[in-house]
């Protein structure tokens, strides 16, 4: 194992480990006052001819472009402008392994096709039939259970939890740890995401970072980049946590639980007790048990009439991906065929398919 990854692993296990002593305590009331201030979405009632529930922990996170919260200064300074559809601008599914020492993250891209079942409008009572859409659209069209819906529809896999996040409180968690480190192996410029970033390591601040998951004309990429990043950020912000002392510290921790936890959306049965026992779970996670990987893809920009340009899923690779997860198994390395196509390998040196965590922080 390279010393790298043990020191990165020590460091983790040790802070979470400090983490589950402190929640027996000042913790323990911390996540449960917390999360009491958490909104609550139904997100399974009603829900028929779900795949059956496979071993491990399954939980649908989304990133949202929700605006609220924000004054006009902030949108202009993160460059988010007024207009939002409350669409999934960050959709990810995670899966806890069983035995809780393996966890996989694998985006899905939000422009996927999909086929959204008949639903009612959130609002306006409307019913809507069954047509084909981009994925991302599930959540403005039908709120949380047609966006679970969708996912299980497309993956076979069972959702057991839903997190809804809006990245007005995952940019200022952000600032809240001091700032992530990201690297790049060329410098990244987008004038409409505020997004500009020399070649080598960088620090974000919390308006940094917003740029830099949600810059889309980077490359030809586009989306694909963007998820990669996501990832990284995601385990950037992990490490400046544990690096930082964050979880050591009571007050910190409670501080950082308060603003992540601000703007998040749950089902009713994530509550304090979930949390609590997830974070006894992870006292001895370890990066190289950190698996992330995006949906292997047949056609990136397939033009659909009325939706325009989507992605369209390689099946057979895209299977294999899922399978894994209902089996609770590692996620598998794309196929030699799919390794050697052209879309394997985004511009900007970012790498495709399934890593670890190690291989994604700089």
């Amino acid at each position: 194992m390279p010393a790298r990854r043990r020191r990165w692993g020590i460091r983790v296990a040790s802070a979470l480990s400090a983490l589950v002593l402190t929640a027996s305590g000042v913790g323990h009331s911390v996540v449960a006052s917390v999360t009491d201030g958490v909104g609550r979405v139904d997100a399974f009632g009603g829900l028929r001819d779900r795949p059956d529930a496979g071993s491990g922990l399954n939980i649908l996170l989304i990133g949202t472009d929700s605006r609220e919260g924000l004054s006009a200064e902030e949108r202009a300074r993160y460059h988010v402008g007024d207009a939002s559809c409350h669409c999934a601008d960050a959709i990810l599914l995670l899966h806890i392994s069983q035995d809780r020492e393996r966890v996989s993250m694998v985006s899905l891209p939000r422009d996927s096709f999909a086929t959204l079942p008949e639903h009612t409008i959130p609002g306006t009572g409307e019913r809507h039939e069954s047509h084909d859409d981009k994925l991302n659209s599930a959540l403005s069209h039908g709120g949380p259970q047609l966006m679970v819906r969708a996912v299980e529809d497309l993956t076979s896999v069972r959702i057991d939890h839903y997190l809804e996040v809006s990245f007005v409180s995952f940019m200022r968690a952000v600032d809240e740890v001091g700032g992530v480190e990201v690297c790049t192996t060329e410098p990244l410029r987008d004038a409409y995401a505020g997004l500009d970033l020399p070649a080598g390591t960088s620090t974000l601040d919390g308006p940094g970072a917003l740029a830099y998951v949600r810059a889309r004309h980077l490359d030809g990429a586009s989306d694909f980049g963007r998820m990669q990043r996501q990832q990284r950020l995601l385990a950037a912000f992990v490490d400046r946590a544990v690096s930082g002392g964050v979880l050591l510290n009571p007050g910190k921790v409670a501080s950082l639980a308060d603003t992540l936890l601000d703007s998040v959306r749950a089902d009713e049965g994530f509550g304090s007790e979930q949390i609590l026992e997830l974070a006894g779970l992870m006292r001895y996670f370890t990066t190289s048990s950190a698996e992330f990987a995006s949906v292997p893809v047949a056609d990136r920009e397939r033009d659909v009439p009325g939706l325009g340009s989507t992605v369209i899923w390689d099946g057979e690779e895209a299977d294999r991906l899922f399978a894994a997860l209902r089996e609770d198994q590692p996620l598998p390395s794309p196929s030699e065929d799919l390794a050697e196509a052209p879309h394997a390998t985004p511009a900007g040196g970012e790498e495709h398919g399934t890593t670890t965590a190690d291989r994604i922080i700089c």
